[in-house]
């Protein structure tokens, strides 16, 4: 079984989150090129068959611009925080449509202590969240097999950050998952520790969270007209 990132991947984005520069950036290029951005990529074509076993119309595109895995660079043009880099590696498994329309994706994130697997959308549009939200209070039996599946809700969290104190407006307050339309993301995501991102079980490991993900995000494609 392959492995793809080592503690040598650790040690350099430890290293960038320490020295977030330019200067020690350029003088550590060939270690993030050899420890991260060359593994991720290689993890991303061998993750394409196992994705496809899902669904058919998500994407794992190891292009190295425009694919699936995001720049190292920070925009920091809108950010108090100026500092140049990510901290963090992450890659986005992202629905064929997506340029055209709002789709969810699946997402894989490097970081020490703080690396993790989910799926869903993040920071959809208010248009987007209404029509989610609806089609929830339409369809509540397949959402609650969706997301509320007992083994489902073992493995991975609803993403909490960023909730509504009361329920949104136009939407029954007795509803059974108004708890649920209080979410501003519609995310499901689990923790994977640093053992498992350097181990030869990698691979089998985020291919079975996919697997376990598909149900929700068939739930969403359908919420927003996409195929899946």
């Amino acid at each position: 079984m392959a492995t793809y990132f080592s503690d040598a991947s650790f040690k350099f984005l430890r290293g960038l989150a320490r020295h977030n520069d330019k200067t020690w950036f350029n003088a550590h290029k060939a270690q993030y090129e050899d420890h991260v951005r060359q593994p991720f990529l290689r993890l991303l074509t061998d993750l394409q068959p196992d994705l496809a076993a899902v669904s058919l119309h998500f994407r794992s595109d190891p292009k190295t611009v425009g694919g699936s895995l995001f720049r190292i660079y920070r925009d920091a043009r809108f950010s108090n925080d100026k500092s140049p880099y990510k901290s963090w590696q992450g890659a986005r498994l992202f629905h064929e449509r997506h340029k055209e329309v709002p789709a969810p994706s699946f997402y894989l994130h490097l970081q020490p202590g703080e690396c993790f697997v989910g799926a869903g959308l993040w920071h959809p549009e208010p248009d987007t969240q209404r029509r989610v939200r609806q089609f929830i209070l339409d369809n509540p039996g397949s959402w609650k097999k969706a997301a509320h599946d007992a083994s489902f809700r073992r493995r991975f969290e609803f993403e909490e950050s960023e909730k509504l104190v009361r329920p949104p407006r136009g939407f029954p307050t007795d509803f059974e998952f108004i708890e649920d339309l209080k979410h501003r993301n519609f995310v499901f995501w689990r923790s994977l520790d640093d053992a498992t991102m350097t181990g030869p079980r990698l691979r089998q490991t985020v291919a079975g969270d996919l697997k376990a993900l598909g149900p929700f995000v068939d739930y969403l494609c359908a919420a927003l007209d996409l195929e899946f």
